[in-house]
């Protein structure tokens, strides 16, 4: 059955620009870290896709080893864009990256032009596509000079196999390097992905600053904490859940559900409810209430948590005793 998206797909969904840039990106984005891999249901991914494009989200984010195994969300990604939505690839931002470990022997992992040319040729060959709107540099090396991985990236755009490049997990300094090399090199760094959550905060020590000043875009990445800040770990871990399944691959583990984290996201929850928003909703719309955030990265196991988060933007706003009373909790250790 051909799929046709659907026609009111861009009326609900904010669009923000990506630090100085032309680009727009949709509020929430859909990362295809996990439930995309070889080991998942293919119609079940079909659906998160589906669901999301039909509520304005445009953007869909990789990683060459996002699985598993390494490669396979790409491999699904592909199927299912060659299917479903080809016809839409102008409508879309696809993203992927490179700096962790993708094949054995020296060439594989890390930073350097070889790998990050070769690993973005095999990205492009999964997906069935002819380039991507934006490739990432995955991590920091410390033993490849950063001019020369920000060189490849310049490369890359200079081939036309990607129009925007950026970086992901930099801190504020490595960041400040990369993005004047780049502009030397007058291929702007146009965005940086960085893990941020209510339970991870350290993009608030300098690097949100750092892109301000150089107009630089920002998405995080696992504004959930995996999971954490849902209603899922509240009362347990479900045998069903990710933190019980052992995925690996960076994957939430039961050694993360301590007690103080759980009793701090009950606390939470009971926010939520005053705000009449799911304990998830109000984790992302904390998120978004910053204007320096470009976009959010949600990941799905199935269609409705897509579905639930894109209710997240009907309310962004925070009341200054809201705001203090989740900073108290954010703050306190049991």
């Amino acid at each position: 059955m051909t799929y046709i998206p659907d026609t009111n797909r861009y009326q609900n969904m904010e669009y923000r620009r990506c630090g100085k840039s032309g680009l727009m990106l949709p509020a929430l984005s859909l990362g295809l870290w996990h439930n995309f891999g070889a080991i998942d249901d293919i119609e079940n991914s079909r659906n998160i896709m589906h669901t999301a494009f039909d509520n304005g989200i445009t953007h869909f984010d990789l990683a060459n080893n996002y699985g598993p195994p390494p490669g396979s969300a790409e491999t699904t990604f592909g199927q299912i864009f060659k299917e479903d939505f080809k016809n839409y690839r102008d409508e879309l931002l696809i993203s992927t990256k490179a700096g962790w470990q993708m094949w054995d022997g020296p060439y594989g992992d890390w930073g350097s032009k070889k790998y990050l040319v070769a690993s973005l040729d095999q990205s492009l060959k999964r997906m069935g596509l002819d380039y991507v709107d934006i490739y990432y540099h995955h991590r920091p090396d410390p033993n490849t000079p950063l001019e020369e991985t920000m060189g490849a990236l310049d490369l890359i755009v200079r081939q036309g196999k990607a129009l925007y490049v950026g970086i992901s997990s930099y801190d504020p300094e490595e960041t400040q390097n990369a993005i004047k090399i780049l502009k030397d090199l007058r291929t702007p760094c146009l965005i940086h992905q960085p893990r941020y959550s209510m339970f991870d905060r350290w993009v608030e020590n300098g690097l949100l600053n750092v892109l301000e000043q150089n107009g630089v875009g920002s998405i995080a990445f696992s504004p959930l904490a995996q999971g954490l800040l849902t209603n899922k770990y509240l009362n347990g871990i479900p045998q069903d859940s990710r933190a019980a399944s052992h995925r690996g691959n960076g994957a939430i583990e039961e050694d993360v559900l301590t007690d103080a984290n759980i009793n701090k996201a009950r606390n939470l929850n009971e926010i939520a409810a005053k705000r009449g928003q799911s304990l998830a909703q109000m984790a992302l719309s904390w998120i978004l209430k910053d204007n320096r955030i470009s976009s959010v990265l949600i990941g799905a196991s199935k269609p409705e948590q897509v579905i639930d988060s894109v209710g997240a933007l009907q309310n962004i706003t925070f009341t200054d005793d809201e705001l203090l009373e989740i900073e108290y909790i954010l703050k306190t250790d049991n």
